[in-house]
């Protein structure tokens, strides 16, 4: 693969051969003897990028598949957005205790021999620089660590490869405050090569071919001084006040509402009886309301309540709860209380 014209050959060589790793292996003697393997050596300045669950194995961070959401649940810090499955488990976006957002707080069972399930490492960039100064003492090179790991993205479909620890480099390639080729100033560009070079690696790694590590040989700008590793991933992650989408749409008004420990709602949303359904319960769980009542009939929602001021609020949590079913209410007084007539949200 070459980048950009006037940039240095850029090369990205997968590297096969590891073999299975296990609790107490020496990754990076097993990332030099591939190396070695392909008739290869690590030069100053070249770039290694290995999938976190091999760091993971050898670490021995297993836990019994049996305690998968007791596991997910110890290694999330909180909750993004939440669905029930078909088969009624429950799928979790989260904050890990490792840093980035991700489902089930990256505890995963592919590519794991017996019946257990890896967590990540509890620092990433900690053991990115291990690895990276095991490299050294092995080769007496110079190199940039990208420790890898795999998510979906919130706006489109399909999972690619991110860096989850890094060390060696410079995560961010800020670009803020320069001009670009027509001399326009750049006021919020920077490049996350860290993430860029994971993606890349997954070109030549894959997830099925047993090819845990890729070389990066033409990066040698983008590596600093052995004694310098990096702000490392973790400089990547937003923080609370930069991070615009901490919830998920459905999370975010339950919050809002107070009603946050209503089951999740399901992947599919069933019928509008069911949606209705689930969007009373939101209602009536956001607080007490003086003999608050919700029921449905058809395309709408009779509600109740023992005063006016309480008929309103409770009608005003329903047109909220129906949000989250992408359907909408007019509601209009009758002579038993609020009748909201409902419809699907125009998308």
């Amino acid at each position: 693969m070459n980048a950009a014209h006037n940039a240095p050959p850029l090369q990205i060589v997968g590297l096969g051969g590891v073999g299975e790793v296990r609790a107490g292996d020496d990754v990076a003697g097993a990332v030099v003897d591939a190396l070695h393997a392909q008739r290869a050596t690590l030069n100053d300045g070249d770039v290694i990028a290995v999938s976190s669950k091999v760091v993971s194995k050898a670490a021995g961070l297993t836990a019994p598949a049996a305690d998968r959401e007791e596991v997910v649940l110890r290694q999330s810090r909180r909750l993004v957005a939440a669905r029930r499955t078909p088969t009624g488990a429950t799928t979790r976006i989260v904050e890990a205790a490792a840093g980035p957002v991700m489902a089930a707080a990256g505890v995963d069972a592919s590519n794991v021999e017996g019946d257990v399930v890896l967590t990540l490492p509890a620092d990433p960039d900690a053991a990115a620089r291990d690895l990276r100064e095991r490299l050294h003492e092995l080769t007496g090179a110079v190199v940039g660590v990208v420790l890898t790991d795999t998510a979906g993205r919130a706006w489109r479909t399909g999972q690619t490869d991110f860096a989850l620890g890094v060390a060696g480099l410079d995560a961010l390639d800020d670009l803020r405050g320069t001009v670009d080729a027509q001399g326009r100033d750049l006021s919020v560009t920077a490049r996350a090569v860290a993430d860029e070079i994971a993606a890349a690696a997954d070109l030549v790694k894959g997830k099925t071919n047993g090819v845990p590590a890729a070389l990066f040989r033409g990066l040698t700008d983008l590596v600093l001084p052995r004694d310098q590793d990096g702000p490392g991933a973790r400089s990547l992650v937003r923080d609370a006040a930069g991070d615009w989408f901490r919830l998920g749409h459905v999370e975010a008004v339950r919050a809002a509402l107070g009603a946050g420990g209503v089951e999740p709602p399901p992947l599919l949303p069933g019928t509008l009886t069911d949606r209705l359904g689930r969007a009373a319960e939101v209602a009536l769980a956001a607080g007490p309301v003086l003999d608050g009542r919700v029921s449905a009939r058809g395309p709408e929602l009779h509600l109740g309540a023992g005063d006016d001021f309480s008929l309103g609020v409770l009608t005003q949590r329903v047109l909220a709860a129906l949000w989250t079913e992408d359907l909408v209410g007019l509601a209009q007084r009758g002579p038993d209380g609020v009748v909201v007539r409902v419809v699907e949200r125009p998308r």
